[in-house]
């Protein structure tokens, strides 16, 4: 799964109904009548990440359609949580966490069958949606992802082609061409920018693993290696990247003093090029493009840019997946819910992601990335060795998902305190060390 969780901190739900969410029974939980008739109807309560959809009024036209599909559903109540993980993760010690939910990144796959409805049989479903291996166990799903995301970066397309830069650079010295050609069109941009400060947008720079060699069993194959940082690795290319962009002066100035909200504002209006997030960001960059009095059109997305056999690759997976909860009264309700989400809502279309149906539509902004890029779907970890890497990465005091790892890295390009080589040579002996540890 890949990062959503700033996506819907865009506004923020109340203290009230977050205290309420928190000490009362949800109208469509383990309370009332068990709805056993077969036919959606009664109260349902969604828990929903996206508090700017609650709060801009878009949930309430998805319940107003819902409910005109299925006249005999009384009432939909969506409650939308700031601190998704956290708080859902408290009332998930009861039986009222909604009726329907998205599947927190907390529960293991092991434990999905404890607070969860089985959706099907995993093969079956299959053949109907993408991105199902993160929420099953044992062959059984139990949530459906509302959106595929895919790896690559987000970019200014008018500040690029005033530049004279109209195809996708192939290799990271090409990249760094471009950027300094950015620069010297306009030397007020800021080529890259990091968001250093925030830490959190810099942990999307892991999940580009596995895009650049176009490997699905990259992470499954890094357990082995001492030197994952070795000439030619996917982490040795992303990281060497992020080293040089830095050191050759192609980033913000300061990059303790960035900020998340206004860097939207900084790409949209072409002061900024480039930045590396996944595709969720891009609905939000081109509301800002169009905020400044631009069009939505002046945002772009490109891959990464490596190939792997003259191929461009990109990491693709599930991003928050729906379910049901097992102790819910209303479940043929809640199946309704998520079928029509999928099917009808327009969510994966409004979020410029790849819809979770096989033959879902690609969204505009994506068709040129999709169009030269290959698609790859990371394998799960092999049975019994699911906590591997974690394990690993935690003892090598790395954390790969940790901004502090990336952080330190752009403090050693800016001050030179480490060359490249030396960067790498401290990470492979860090890990090295975990992997020891681990294996002790």
């Amino acid at each position: 799964m890949f990062l959503h969780q700033r996506r819907g901190r865009l506004a923020v739900a109340s203290t009230a109904v977050a205290l309420l969410a928190l000490t009362t029974a949800c109208s469509g939980g383990a309370e009332g009548e068990e709805n056993t008739t077969g036919e959606p109807g009664g109260s349902l309560t969604v828990l929903t990440w996206r508090t700017d959809l609650v709060e801009d009024g878009t949930f309430d036209d998805y319940v107003e359609r819902f409910k005109t599909k299925y006249p005999a559903v009384t009432d939909v109540k969506v409650e939308g949580i700031t601190d998704y993980e956290g708080e859902v993760k408290t009332r998930m010690s009861t039986d009222n966490y909604g009726d329907v939910l998205a599947i927190p990144g907390s529960v293991t796959p092991d434990q999905l069958g404890d607070f969860f409805e089985p959706l099907g049989e995993q093969a079956e479903l299959a053949q109907e949606y993408r991105w199902l291996a993160d929420k099953s166990f044992e062959g059984t799903s139990y949530g459906i992802p509302v959106v595929g995301n895919v790896q690559g970066l987000v970019y200014n397309t008018k500040v690029w082609k005033a530049a004279g830069l109209t195809d996708f650079p192939t290799t990271p010295d090409e990249f760094l061409e471009d950027l300094a050609a950015l620069k010297a069109a306009d030397p007020g941009i800021d080529p890259l920018y990091t968001n250093y400060k925030d830490g959190w947008p810099l942990t999307a720079w892991e999940y580009y693993r596995g895009g650049v060699s176009g490997d699905p069993d990259y992470v499954n194959q890094m357990v082995t290696w001492d030197d994952p940082w070795a000439d030619g690795r996917d982490h040795e290319i992303i990281d060497g990247l992020l080293y040089d962009v830095v050191a050759q002066g192609l980033t913000e100035a300061d990059p303790t003093t960035t900020n998340w909200e206004q860097s939207k504002q900084l790409l949209g209006t072409g002061k900024i090029g480039v930045m590396l997030l996944g595709s969720w960001a891009i609905p939000q960059m081109q509301q800002a493009a169009v905020d400044a009095g631009g069009s939505a059109d002046d945002i772009g997305y490109m891959p990464f840019p490596a190939q792997a056999d003259g191929t461009f690759h990109a990491t693709a997976g599930g991003d928050y997946n729906l379910g049901i909860n097992v102790a819910s009264k209303n479940k043929v309700t809640a199946r309704a819910w998520i079928d029509w989400f999928h099917h009808e809502s327009g969510y994966s279309e409004s979020q410029v992601g790849l819809s979770p149906l096989i033959d879902g539509a690609t969204p505009a902004a994506l068709a040129d990335f999709v169009d030269q890029v290959e698609l790859v779907e990371m394998n799960p970890a092999p049975q019994g060795k699911e906590s591997l890497f974690a394990d690993i990465d935690t003892a090598s005091g790395i954390v790969t998902t940790d901004p502090k790892y990336r952080q330190k890295i752009i403090d050693d390009a800016r001050s030179g305190a480490r060359t490249k080589q030396q960067v790498f040579d401290d990470l492979n002996a860090a890990w090295a060390e975990g992997r020891a540890d681990v294996d002790a």
